[in-house]
């Protein structure tokens, strides 16, 4: 393949999280499912976290939590079907918002794209609003700005005070 037929490759960034079955077995799967594909290639992981369920029904269990960059030949659509995919695969049913879930993998960040439509948006709609999304980021891409605006990943975990029961559990997993 010549340099002028190369697919072009976006850095992205996902966030996974489950609080059902084996979470950490979950979140491995889904990682090595995401390896599997040539589209995709994980670069870099943050940290697990254990965190409290946000919203939702009262009584869930405590959720694992982490992000992954990947680089992809994908559009933002196919890497999100991509990412559904692996959802129900491995036992994600959708039934109630912000429910428990076997996992859940969200598409935080396509490059600096900017969308929002009724597929699709990027950045995460909630992203700023959410420790463990933002800190997980922050082991990654502290001083990256958010997309559409002039704040680093580090001031936007720094603006929201309080640690909201975040844990660091694996720097490794």
């Amino acid at each position: 393949m010549t340099p002028s037929t190369r697919p072009a490759t976006t850095h992205a960034w996902l966030g996974l999280g489950a609080n059902l079955g084996d979470p950490l077995a979950t979140l491995r799967l889904a990682r090595q499912a995401l390896e599997q594909p040539p589209e995709i290639t994980v670069v870099a992981a943050s940290a697990l976290y254990c965190t409290a369920p946000v919203g939702g029904p009262s009584g869930q269990p405590d959720y694992l939590n982490a992000v992954l960059e990947v680089v992809t030949t994908l559009t933002a659509d196919e890497l999100l079907a991509r990412c559904l995919s692996i959802e129900v695969a491995n036992g994600r049913i959708r039934t109630t918002r912000y429910g428990a879930r076997t996992l859940d993998i969200d598409l935080l960040l396509f490059g600096d794209l900017c969308r929002q439509d009724a597929a699709l948006t990027v950045p995460h709609p909630r992203l700023t609003e959410r420790r463990f999304v933002l800190q997980p980021l922050c082991d990654l891409i502290p001083l990256r700005r958010l997309p559409g605006t002039d704040s680093t990943f580090l001031k936007l975990l720094t603006n929201l005070g309080e640690k909201q029961g975040l844990l660091c559990i694996d720097k490794l997993w």
